[in-house]
């Protein structure tokens, strides 16, 4: 496997498909890489060479993109920061929901949770 960023890419796919398995780079990102560092699109992981791989690391702290812990810190210091000003939408990621505006009376289960029953159930 290539080590890029900390993060082991899948060997059997395509060069921008594994990139996006780097948390902060997606397709259209992976394929602008793959042109800055001169790397064949349709060409799997496997079969590239080192100086290809070097190339590709290059490419990505060049054009100054936060991947990986960078970003992930970045993110979690924004939700502490809007928590600690006790925003609106710090309240909403203290307790569990969303927090852009979605309806929470159906839906919402992904940050909800599971649904759970409240009442008498059986007496």
């Amino acid at each position: 496997m290539a080590r890029i960023v900390g993060v082991d890419i899948p060997r059997n796919k395509k060069v921008p498909y594994s990139l996006c398995y780097i948390h902060g780079i997606g397709l259209t990102t992976a394929k602008l890489l793959c042109k800055k560092a001169k790397v064949d699109e349709n060409s799997r992981v496997q079969d590239l060479t080192e100086e290809r791989v070097v190339a590709l690391r290059n490419a990505i702290s060049d054009l100054g993109y936060k991947v990986e812990g960078e970003l992930r810190s970045e993110v979690a210091m924004n939700i502490k920061r809007l928590k600690d000003a006790g925003a609106y939408r710090g309240l909403r990621h203290r307790r569990g929901l969303p927090s852009n505006g979605q309806r929470t009376k159906t839906n919402a289960r992904t940050r909800k949770g599971k649904k759970r029953t409240i009442g008498l159930g059986k007496a």
